[in-house]
């Protein structure tokens, strides 16, 4: 990897400050994460929203389920921004082979539910590492950092709750006063087309919130390796000579 090429300010950060560095890296390439990866999402919600008729549940399983696999489109996108080259779907299509397909189904089963999934990404994605290696690199990674993972996954979790659950609000305050009550009704009534517009309402949020989410576990992966293998000092050395 060529340290001095990271378009980032690498120093040894808090964890706490690598994942605000994160959530900077989205805001400075918004245009490159959503345009690359919003029809990824939309494929894969359109999908899910469609098995409403099946059961009402399972549109916001499916969608739950597979963030994961989403999470890996943005960690393209990200990994090119740190470097600072813009991405685009077209480039998101050809590097498909190693980005959705690579390591499927321990993505979507054994560590699906991590609860430091965002932080072990990378090493998974862009190390390349597999067998013994790879779990050494695992260990090495979250040794003395799984609070700090764990603690930025919980925050993003209760964001995604709440966020979830204000939308709810924000429609039933848009509904005519006379008429909440039918609302509500149809809501907690179980119809298909209610459990629908919830998981409708769910997509919409993982959409929004998702990237903040991949990249806080990158800016943390990244800082994580400036820790140990003194990536700052690298960079200044090679942007001095």
């Amino acid at each position: 990897m060529q340290v001095d090429a990271i378009a980032l300010e690498l120093r040894p950060r808090p964890m706490h400050e690598a994942g605000d560095l994160g959530v900077r890296l989205v805001q400075a390439n918004a245009r490159s994460v959503w345009a690359t990866c919003t029809p990824v999402f939309a494929v894969v919600f359109l999908l899910a929203l469609s098995t409403f008729e099946i059961a009402g549940w399972l549109p916001g399983l499916l969608i739950f389920w597979l963030k994961p696999w989403l999470d890996r489109s943005v960690l393209f996108v990200l990994s090119r921004a740190a470097f600072g080259q813009g991405t685009r779907f077209p480039d998101l299509w050809r590097a498909q082979r190693e980005v959705w397909w690579g390591r499927l189904f321990s993505t979507l089963l054994w560590r699906r539910l991590s609860p430091w999934r965002a932080f072990t990404q990378p090493i998974y994605q862009l190390e390349g590492q597999r067998g013994k290696a790879n779990r050494q690199r695992r260990a090495q990674l979250l040794r003395s950092q799984r609070g700090a993972a764990l603690a930025m996954h919980a925050v993003y979790a209760h964001a995604e709750a709440f966020l979830v659950g204000g939308l709810m609000v924000f429609a039933y305050l848009l509904v005519p006063e006379g008429l909440r009550s039918e609302a509500m009704d149809w809501l907690g009534g179980g119809s298909g087309w209610a459990s629908l517009a919830s998981a409708a309402g769910y997509a919409l949020v993982v959409l929004m919130l998702e990237p903040f989410y991949v990249a806080a576990g990158f800016a943390m992966y990244l800082n994580r390796r400036v820790q140990i293998e003194a990536w700052d000092i690298e960079q200044e050395f090679r942007r001095a000579f």
